[in-house]
């Protein structure tokens, strides 16, 4: 095995509050990814990596064929409609990217609109990716945001469904929060600023240049993003330029071409309208203004000057019914949300007084996943929801909104899988203030304990990590390992309180949960050997718990991490900085800095026995960039100790956050860190 690469020390120091913040490795941030030495020392790291896993590649490729013989590989998504037309995706065999389709709704051919596939060739990409597709209202046109490096900058392509052809040149420099049509002719679209940050969208008439386009809105307030969507009913578009705890919002006619912006509701810090639409004489939104911490569903009154303070409640507020969005049809609403840590579906019937009582929709299992699916039918009585369990694939159930009744209209396939043979529980452990944490558990039945555990984690935006089916978890199950869900605080899955609870100067209790659910597994007999794993902010409690608890863990996955907190968010010239001082606090404030300080990874790694880790990047990442997992490898392979673990860096360099867009590569790069799991449990690292 080759000698792993040494990154370069050249002495920096930080001051701020007080203190001196060493970073001998601040240069691989400030030089570029584009520069001859810091491309060096990341391909040096993969070529260690490369090293390390020869004699694993065996492995790889076993997990590797056992993860493809799950996937159904030629396959069609349920199609959705939208007018005249059902919208629809389609993989084959032997293809890494989907085929965008479409055939008409009262039947005949399907049309293909885009094969990924074939654009990847044609133009020479190593990767791409559509965020966004929308027809326009005629379905003559068909348009979609595509970025082919990672970088998360798109262009806006519209075609010509009736020639094949595109309608112009693609409008170019586009951010991915915006694309709706306004009009058969029109588009919205939003840009970002110079760090990345989404703050004006524009309107776009079909043959016009670009440099012509309208300037509908422009957020100057750092803090704060904008973008803009088409309400349901398809008469508005919907403004929003929205902080982590405030909302401002405005309306746009789409029957008036050259109509302006006009407010429907102002920001105000700490009042929250996370979702709001057009309800036809009033506008309909969830809130959490007047105390309603786990947010209301309200309706305020299309009126000049109409505030939050005129808003009617339109079903009861209930502390213990946590409200997290809603799909809005002509004669019904469906709502979505959590009651004891689970998802949640209820309809409210609407008439022309009003809406009525909310009617919760039942399904069978204690344990699973529900959410609103793609709607584009306004006056459809039918909805698209998804449902899931851990042992469960996914099924697109069409809800009839009247009966409460579901019709199956796909269930994922999996082949090789037999539900029957798996077995799903939640457990709680305690945490050190004597919060219950819960965790979601699945393995096979035959699966003796303790066995090999892994531990997912998350924890941060509210993002709850709920249980639902995933393929890619087979191989480990089936090896006799247990996969656990942390529902640690910062996730929302015990409603609003719950991710109030873990950001700001409460953060430490997502670490502190994570520790306590892996103490937990380990006393209860679960689990043997302990793996971690979690991605982005989830790599951030990777780093964290591994600096608290190094001893607990056999093995640890830091994909693509933010692990240098204090550097990241003391520059306000990079990607997301300014927008998530409400989550992690503003350094520049010293109570905050004290704060991160406290669980910063790269911060506070010391001197200690480490065990097993396999941190991961991509070159072209705008969320955290590969200059944090390298810095934080370049230092940590200076402090372990002897009878550390085997320390990896793997930099995907032509990808982002989501690493590969095709799906055999994301399959790959899942089958070698499988490899690496079972190496460092079996003791061949």
């Amino acid at each position: 095995m080759s000698t792993p690469p040494q990154a370069a020390r050249k002495p920096v120091t930080h001051s701020l509050h007080g203190e001196d913040r060493p970073d001998d490795y601040h240069w691989l941030k400030t030089q570029g990814r584009a520069d001859p030495e810091v491309l060096e020392y990341l391909e040096g790291e993969n070529a260690y990596l490369a090293g390390v896993m020869d004699p694993l590649r065996g492995t790889q490729a076993a997990i590797y064929a056992e993860l493809l013989s799950h996937v159904q590989e030629d396959d069609d998504q349920p199609p959705v409609r939208e007018g005249d037309w059902l919208y629809f995706t389609r993989t084959a065999a032997g293809q890494p990217h989907p085929i965008f389709l479409r055939r008409p709704a009262q039947g005949g051919e399907d049309e293909v609109l885009l094969d990924l596939n074939a654009l990847k060739a044609r133009e020479g990409h190593a990767n791409v990716w559509v965020y966004a597709a929308r027809p326009s209202p005629d379905g003559h046109l068909w348009a979609y945001l595509l970025d082919t490096t990672g970088q998360e900058v798109f262009e806006l392509r519209v075609l010509d469904t009736r020639t094949g052809e595109l309608t112009e040149p693609p409008l170019t420099g586009l951010s991915g929060w915006t694309l709706a049509w306004a009009g058969d002719d029109t588009l919205i679209y939003g840009t970002d600023d110079a760090t990345q940050r989404p703050d004006r969208v524009w309107r776009h008439r079909l043959g016009q240049p670009q440099a012509g386009d309208d300037l509908l809105f422009r957020e100057d307030d750092p803090t704060f993003r904008a973008g803009a969507a088409l309400a349901e009913n398809g008469e508005t578009v919907l403004i929003a330029s929205e902080a982590n705890m405030a909302q401002e919002w405005w309306a746009l006619g789409v029957r008036d071409p050259q109509a302006r912006p006009t407010p429907v509701l102002a920001r105000e810090r700490g009042t929250e309208v996370p979702l709001l639409t057009d309800g036809g004489d009033h506008w309909l939104l969830l809130t959490n203004a007047g105390g309603a911490s786990e947010f209301a569903l309200m309706r305020l009154p299309k009126r000049e000057g109409a505030t939050l303070a005129d808003a009617e409640a339109v079903l009861p507020y209930s502390p213990g019914r946590y409200l997290t969005g809603f799909h809005l049809f002509r004669s019904h609403l469906l709502l979505a949300g959590r009651e004891g840590g689970f998802t949640r579906l209820w309809v409210l019937p609407r008439t022309p007084q009003g809406y009525g009582e909310a009617r919760a929709v039942v399904f069978p299992e204690a344990s699973y996943t529900v959410r609103i699916g793609a709607n584009r039918e306004y006056g459809t009585g039918v909805a698209r929801i998804l449902y899931t369990s851990l042992t469960r694939p996914a099924e697109h159930l069409d809800l009839d909104l009247e009966t409460l009744e579901t019709r199956l209209v796909k269930a994922t396939p999996v082949p090789n899988y037999d539900p029957a043979q798996y077995v799903a529980e939640q457990v709680w452990a305690t945490a050190p203030d004597g919060e219950r944490v819960p965790l979601s558990l699945v393995r096979r039945r035959d699966t003796a304990l303790p066995a090999p555990t892994l531990l997912y984690g998350y924890g941060s935006y509210g993002a709850p990590m709920d249980p639902g089916f995933s393929m890619s978890r087979l191989p480990l199950l089936d090896r006799g390992w247990v996969w656990a869900i942390a529902h640690i605080r910062g996730g929302s899955e015990l409603g609003r309180r719950w991710y109030d609870a873990g950001r700001l100067s409460h953060k430490m209790n997502t670490f502190t949960d994570y520790v306590a659910a892996g103490e937990h597994l380990r006393a209860s007999g679960v689990a043997g050997d302990l793996v971690a794993m979690g991605r982005s902010a989830g790599g951030l409690l990777m780093g964290t718990v591994l600096n608290l608890r190094p001893d607990l863990f056999r093995a640890a996955f830091v994909g693509v991490p933010f692990v240098d907190v204090l550097s990241t968010m003391l520059d306000d010239s990079i990607p997301l900085t300014t927008g998530e001082y409400d989550e992690w606090g503003n350094p520049n404030e010293a109570a905050a800095y004290a704060d991160m300080r406290a669980y910063s990874p790269y911060d506070n790694l010391k001197a200690a026995t480490y065990p097993h880790l396999f941190v991961s990047t991509g070159l072209n990442d705008p969320r955290v960039a590969y200059w944090e997992p390298a810095k934080y490898v370049a230092r940590l392979r200076t402090l372990r100790q002897e009878g550390s673990g085997e320390l990896v860096l793997k930099t995907n360099m032509g990808a982002g956050h989501g690493g590969s867009s095709g799906r055999y590569d994301a399959l790959n790069e899942t089958a070698e860190e499988y490899a690496f799991a079972l190496a460092a449990v079996e003791g061949q690292l």
